[in-house]
C-alpha cells in the first residue's frame, strides 16, 4: 500500500512542478512588496562530533554569535518526528532538543515549548516513548504540544504556489515569540532534500490535512513548503541536526551518515542552502529553495556570511536516489 501511494504522489508531484514553479512569468506567486530579503544572511556551521558531551554548551556558543532577543520571550522548539527510530537517523536526537532547551533558558527565555505534528504516527507518546526524548521533557519539566491535535486558527495564505487559500495553523506556533525549526540533515526522495523549510511540514495539523498530510502532497510538497513558510510571519530560527544524517532514500530508508555538524541561522532559505552545500548538493537544483531564494532568503553563495566553519571544511557526499542526480551537479 505504501508503494503504490508513493507511485502516485510522485507522479502526481513531478507533473505539477514545472508549472507551479517555473519563471516568474505572468502574475507574481507573491506580495513583491511584502518580502524585502537582507543584502547578506549569517549562517553557522558549527562542529558536533558526538550526540554525548557538552552539547548543550555548543548549541549556547553558537546562539550567542546571533544575539537573539529572547529575554522573556516564548521560544517553540519545532523538532521532526518521523517514524520509530531506534537508530536515531531519522528524528532529530532527543540530545539536540535538550541542548536548545538548556541553551535558550540560559539566554533568558520565560518559556521554552516542544512542538510537534508528525505526519506518520498519531500515538506521538509512543513516538516520544521510543526515542527516549519523553524522558528527558518530564525530567527537565518541558512542555510538549500535539500540534496535529491543539487548538486551531485559519490563517490567510501570503504566497500562491498551492491552490489551498488559507491554512489552519495551531495557535502554539502562532503564539511563538520565537519558532525554531530543528530537522534532521536528510535527503528526501520526493522533494530532494528536506532541512528547516521542509520541516514546517509539522507545524500543518494532521487533524485538518490528513495523515501523512495527505492534503500537502496533494497541492504538492515543493509548492507546499513555499506557502507554509511564507505564511509563517514570526522570527523564526533553525538548527539543523546534522551530526548523524541521512542520505540516499530519506527521510525514512535511508543510509545514516554521520556528518558531525550542526548547521544553525535566522534566514532558512541560507541555512538550507548551506545544508545542501555540506552534503555537497547544489541548492540551486532542489526546487523549492531555488524559489525561495526569490523572496524569503539568500541562497547565493557570495549572499551567505558563514560565521562558523566553512562548509567545505565538514562536507559530505550524500548519496541521492537515482532521480535526483542532478542535484549533485554541485559547483564552487
Amino acid at each position: 500500500m505504501t508503494l503504490d501511494r508513493r507511485r502516485f504522489l510522485a507522479a502526481t508531484v513531478g507533473a505539477t512542478i514545472a508549472p507551479a514553479l517555473g519563471a516568474c512569468s505572468g502574475t507574481p506567486r507573491w506580495d513583491r512588496a511584502a518580502y524585502q530579503k537582507a543584502v547578506a544572511s549569517r549562517v553557522a556551521v558549527v562542529p558536533a562530533g558526538a550526540y554525548e558531551g557538552h552539547l548543550g554548551r555548543l548549541v549556547l556558543e553558537a546562539l550567542r554569535l546571533f544575539r537573539l532577543p529572547v529575554v522573556g520571550r516564548r521560544v517553540v522548539l519545532k523538532p521532526n518526528f518521523v517514524e520509530y527510530d531506534p537508530a536515531g537517523a531519522v528524528n532529530t536526537h532527543p540530545a539536540v532538543i535538550l541542548a536548545a532547551v538548556q541553551a535558550f533558558r540560559s539566554l533568558g527565555a520565560a518559556h521554552v515549548v516542544v512542538a510537534e505534528g508528525p505526519g506518520h504516527h498519531r500515538d506521538t507518546e509512543h513516538l516520544l516513548a521510543g526515542s527516549g526524548l519523553l524522558t528527558l521533557l518530564r525530567e527537565h519539566d518541558v512542555p510538549y504540544v500535539d500540534l496535529n491535535t491543539d487548538e486551531l486558527r485559519r490563517v490567510p495564505l501570503r504566497s500562491r504556489f498551492t491552490d489551498l487559500g488559507h491554512l489552519y495553523l495551531p495557535e502554539t506556533v502562532l503564539g511563538a515569540d520565537l519558532l525554531v525549526s530543528m530537522p534532521k540533515l536528510k535527503t528526501h526522495h520526493w522533494a530532494g532534500v528536506t532541512l528547516s523549510m521542509k520541516n514546517f511540514f509539522g507545524v500543518v495539523p494532521g487533524s485538518v490535512y490528513g495523515w501523512p498530510k495527505n492534503r500537502l502532497h496533494w497541492a504538492g510538497i515543493d509548492q507546499s513548503i513555499l506557502d507554509i513558510n511564507a505564511a509563517l510571519t514570526m522570527p523564526r530560527f533553525a538548527i539543523v541536526d546534522g551530526i548523524v544524517g541521512m542520505e540516499g532514500n530519506g527521510p525514512i530508508h535511508g543510509q545514516p551518515r554521520a556528518c558531525g555538524v550542526l548547521v544553525l541561522g535566522d534566514d532558512l532559505a541560507a541555512v538550507d542552502a548551506t545544508a545542501a552545500r555540506v552534503m555537497t548538493i547544489n541548492p540551486r537544483a532542489v526546487r523549492y529553495l531555488e524559489a525561495a531564494g526569490r523572496f524569503l532568503g539568500n541562497i547565493e553563495e557570495e549572499r551567505v556570511v558563514q560565521i562558523g566553519v566553512e562548509p567545505d571544511r565538514v562536507r559530505q557526499d550524500f548519496a541521492v536516489l537515482p532521480a535526483f542526480r542532478a542535484l549533485k551537479t554541485f559547483s564552487g
